[in-house]
Parts: C-alpha cells; sequence; structure tokens
C-alpha cells in the first residue's frame, strides 16, 4: 500500500512539473542533460549558465521597469496635443509604439529566461520541449534560454 502512495505521489509530482518526484529535489550538474560524446556539466559550467540566467534576469526587470516609466511619460505626453501637426502627433506614436515593442519583447525574454532557470532546478535543462532529445550543451551554453534542439527550431522556423 506504501508503495502505491509513493508512485502516486512521484506521478503527480511528473504530472505537474514534467519530471519525476526523485529529480525534483536536488539536480546534480552531472545529471543535466548532454548529446553523446559530450562531456557532462561539471558544477562550475552549470553556475556559470545559473550566474549568468540570474544575471539576465536582474537586467531585463531593471529594462522592464525604465521601460514602464518611459511609456508612462509618453502616454501623459499623448494626452497634450495641443498644437501639435501631424508630423509631430506621428512620431510621438511611431515612439510610443516602439517603446510598447520593446517592452513586450524584453517580458517575453524575461518569461524565456525565468523558464530556463526553473528548467536548471528542476533537472530538464538542455532537454528540447518539443523530442525530449538533449539539445546539446555547447547550444546551451551559447544560448542559455534555448528550449529546442537545432532540429526542432529549423522545423519551427520553417513553418512560420
Amino acid at each position: 500500500m506504501v508503495a502505491k502512495k509513493t508512485r502516486g505521489a512521484a506521478a503527480a509530482a511528473k504530472k505537474a512539473t514534467g519530471v519525476p518526484k526523485a529529480r525534483i529535489a536536488a539536480v546534480e550538474p552531472g545529471e543535466l542533460a548532454v548529446r553523446p560524446g559530450e562531456a557532462p556539466w561539471t558544477p562550475e559550467e552549470a553556475g556559470a549558465a545559473r550566474a549568468e540566467l540570474q544575471s539576465e534576469v536582474l537586467r531585463l526587470r531593471a529594462e522592464i521597469s525604465s521601460s514602464e516609466e518611459a511609456l508612462a511619460g509618453l502616454m501623459r505626453d499623448s494626452g497634450d496635443g495641443a498644437g501639435d501637426d501631424q508630423a509631430d502627433t506621428g512620431t510621438k506614436n511611431i515612439t510610443r509604439e516602439h517603446e510598447m515593442a520593446l517592452n513586450s519583447n524584453a517580458r517575453e525574454m524575461l518569461e524565456q529566461t525565468e523558464r530556463a532557470l526553473e528548467r536548471l532546478d528542476a533537472g530538464t535543462y538542455g532537454l528540447c520541449e518539443n523530442c525530449g532529445n538533449a539539445i546539446g550543451k555547447a547550444r546551451m551554453q551559447a544560448f542559455p534560454r534555448a528550449t529546442l534542439c537545432v532540429e526542432c527550431k529549423q522545423k519551427q522556423e520553417r513553418r512560420h
């Protein structure tokens, strides 16, 4: 009976996170996915990846905050269009739209970066979210937010 409960808890943990319960607790760097022929992740390499991702989170949060302040100023200024000609109004609109696009891009990158940190903690860092194969340590070191292997990324880009 105890074994059933344990298996049930592990299955529930896996269903909720996509990771078996045993892997949730503590993942050793050497357990992270690598492609055949690649050396396992060392604690230093995993630490460097974590540090880079955490630094990126801080940078993106600051960028989003700054962008939101700029957007608030642009929104205030857009209401006071007295005396503006069409060119001034158009310039303000383009500037506001550009700032909104930058803000949206930064938010998306922040989400990807936070997801990469979660995957690092869960032990799924370096696994393709599409096919489940290893992405490759070299690719993860070059692009720490990668969630797809090169093959799946190429397929995705061909579809768009």
